[in-house]
């Protein structure tokens, strides 16, 4: 039980339904449609639409999206909703065009936005309320405004030098020259006529016709390559996937398969358990433990991870015995090491919700721009900001993520789903760009090594090692911090909290719902 004294908060408890988000009139959008008899589906589109509207620096219709539907009866189904790059992009044609990296404001970085593909098959497929009714919410905030809360406020601001970049962006982001604070209003008139759009008619509003048509000459007078025939392709572009699976302390843990890096989480978790991550683990070794872990899953991430047409390896291999043994005998307890690829010599902004209906349907869903805002980039006769998830991709001819003609890039944003005995048991998500994989396993190592509850799982200090470096949150304390300095680790405070997440636990034995969402964020866990 938590401390009373102390702030914090407990996981929220419900008996029928339950939603969590990362902003609390999402959250309230959601649950008023879970009130009103929508299933889990209908709860997160009502709910990632208005994060499209009040978190506009996380998440927009300009940009991708995956999800993880689990029926209460039935198989998880995993849908990729990532879009493509344009039939003309290729490494050798970027290089002609004298691009050497593609930048984060880039049009080359624009990739054809897959979100409302996705949206609107899950809706067609498993939705039961018509989307007319699940995106009022969203509509009438962005066309009479909604105030701007602290989270948001503070990470707006900080992108303010970049917005101002972008005469489309300025207008709509930089009101009067600046970033909205906390408390005032902010209206996005044109979102909300694109999302009545697509409430009438479908993905066609968006891929098809005056919007389509709007955006490719907007990215065609930036000098990007895309084409009507790039967005009429991606109309029908989501695609159901086979999720992909591994062991962890007796529960299956679901990801979404490549091009998502989901992959990376599942093996940090096959690393991580062959150790006693228990309770009676000091910090300081857990925290060392989850960095090594993650320097060696990432560093086959990045060399491995992409489209899965293009992937180098069979995903059952990387999750073989054989690889988690072999990766798991280079981590040394006492020292940071360099991270190596397990047969060859050592070489060199998002949103996440889930939902669960009273029927037992449950879903983990992330939509996301990417960086903050995105490209910046921002069409003024849509309204739209435009994602950069191709900045993800590289420039080198035969890596299996160089970019190439209608590939998708590897992606960072991954839902997770929790099951046992063919049960779901927690849709749970971490956001955090490249964070995520490793908040997953650390999100799940608290949930079922410490025993910790969902809402104090998500709320525990984070770290990240990445690039060389040992991110930590302050909260970790000094001597823990000095302690990783002391093994070789290169710690650095952070400067602002280390992603966000929700997650939902069912209890199926006793009929509860046990709902959190991470207190680095806005938003709120709610149910019925």
């Amino acid at each position: 039980m938590r401390d009373f004294f102390r702030p914090g908060r407990g996981p929220t408890l419900a008996g029928q339904a339950a939603i969590a988000t990362s902003h609390p009139l999402a959250t309230a959008a959601g649950l008023e449609i879970l009130a009103s008899g929508g299933n889990a589906v209908d709860a997160a589109l009502a709910a990632v639409a208005v994060q499209c509207v009040v978190e506009p620096h996380m998440t927009g219709i300009g940009g991708d999206c995956f999800v993880l539907y689990a029926p209460a009866s039935g198989e998880v189904l995993a849908l990729n909703g990532s879009g493509r790059a344009p039939a003309a992009a290729s490494v050798a044609r970027l290089r002609e065009l004298g691009v050497s990296t593609i930048e984060r404001t880039s049009p080359h970085a624009v990739t054809v936005p897959g979100a409302v593909a996705a949206w609107t098959k899950l809706h067609r497929d498993h939705g039961s309320l018509p989307l007319e009714r699940l995106f009022a919410r969203a509509i009438a905030y962005a066309e009479e405004g909604y105030p701007v809360t602290a989270r948001v406020a503070l990470d707006w601001a900080a992108e303010a030098p970049l917005l101002a970049r972008d005469a489309g962006a300025k207008a709509v982001y930089l009101p009067g020259g600046r970033a909205p604070t906390e408390g005032e209003r902010h209206a996005q008139p044109l979102l909300g006529q694109r999302l009545s759009e697509i409430a009438r008619e479908g993905a066609s509003a968006f891929y098809l016709g005056r919007t389509a048509e709007s955006l490719v000459r907007f990215l065609n007078g930036l000098g990007g390559l895309h084409t009507l025939d790039d967005f009429a392709a991606a109309v029908d572009g989501a695609d159901y996937v086979t999720p992909i699976v591994t062991s962890y302390r007796g529960y299956e843990v679901y990801e979404c398969p490549p091009n998502g890096q989901g992959l990376a989480a599942l093996m940090m978790l096959n690393v991580l358990a062959g150790f006693d991550l228990s309770e009676k683990l000091p910090l300081v070794e857990r925290v060392h433990l989850h960095a090594e872990a993650t320097k060696l899953a990432y560093h086959h991430r990045d060399a491995l991870i992409a489209d899965p047409a293009h992937l180098p390896y069979p995903v059952e291999q990387l999750l073989s015995d054989e690889v988690a043994q072999a990766l798991r005998g280079r981590i040394d307890m006492e020292r940071a090491g360099a991270p190596v690829l397990w047969h060859e010599p050592e070489h060199r902004d998002t949103v996440y919700l889930c939902a669960v209906d009273r029927d037992g349907n449950a879903i983990s869903f992330i939509n996301s721009i990417f960086h903050a805002f995105g490209s910046t980039r921002l069409d003024p006769e849509t309204g739209i900001v435009l994602h950069n998830r191709g900045a993800s991709f590289n420039l080198v001819e035969g890596h299996p993520n160089a970019i190439g003609p209608r590939k998708r890039p590897m992606h960072t944003i991954i839902p997770g789903l929790l099951r046992r005995g063919g049960r779901t048991v927690a849709p749970f998500g971490v956001m955090g760009g490249h964070y995520q994989a490793a908040g997953h396993a650390a999100f799940l190592s608290g949930l079922l090594d410490r025993g910790l509850d969902v809402q104090a799982a998500l709320d525990a200090p984070r770290s990240f090692a990445f690039n060389g470096v040992l991110e930590v949150e302050p909260t970790l304390g000094e001597g823990v911090i000095a302690a990783l300095a002391a093994r070789g680790h290169d710690v650095r405070l952070r400067g602002t909290p280390l992603g966000g997440g929700q997650a939902i636990w069912i209890d199926h034995a006793r009929g509860v719902l046990h709902a959190g969402s991470d207190q680095r964020k806005d938003g709120c866990a709610l149910g019925l």
